[in-house]
């Protein structure tokens, strides 16, 4: 079976970096999902799509897949670059040149 490692980023509902620190296994969907005839929800007979395992690290993920011989793909999260400083009184700078403003 195929599985990705990765570590989640942040909603967009998150001004701080809660539930993004832990290394997740999730399997890859083995088959695709269908609309249900009576109702029209869609589903599928695969349930390793509902399995999401956390780890502390990225190793230990590895480890796990490795001892239960899935094939995996780890995904290395992106680095951040720092944003300068924004302040709420830059906006009023006296030096601060804008064109076309009074």
């Amino acid at each position: 079976m195929q599985v990705r490692i990765f570590r989640p980023a942040k909603t967009a509902m998150q001004s701080g970096k809660g539930n993004t620190k832990a290394w997740v296994l999730e399997y890859e969907p083995a088959a695709r999902k269908e609309a249900d005839a009576l109702m029209g929800w869609l589903g599928s007979d695969d349930t390793t799509q509902q399995v999401r395992i956390k780890f502390d690290t990225k190793e230990e993920a590895v480890a796990y897949a490795k001892r239960k011989g899935l094939d995996f793909q780890v995904f290395e999260e992106a680095t951040k670059k720092p944003v300068g400083s924004k302040n709420y009184s830059d906006n009023f700078r006296f030096d601060k040149l804008e064109f076309g403003r009074f």
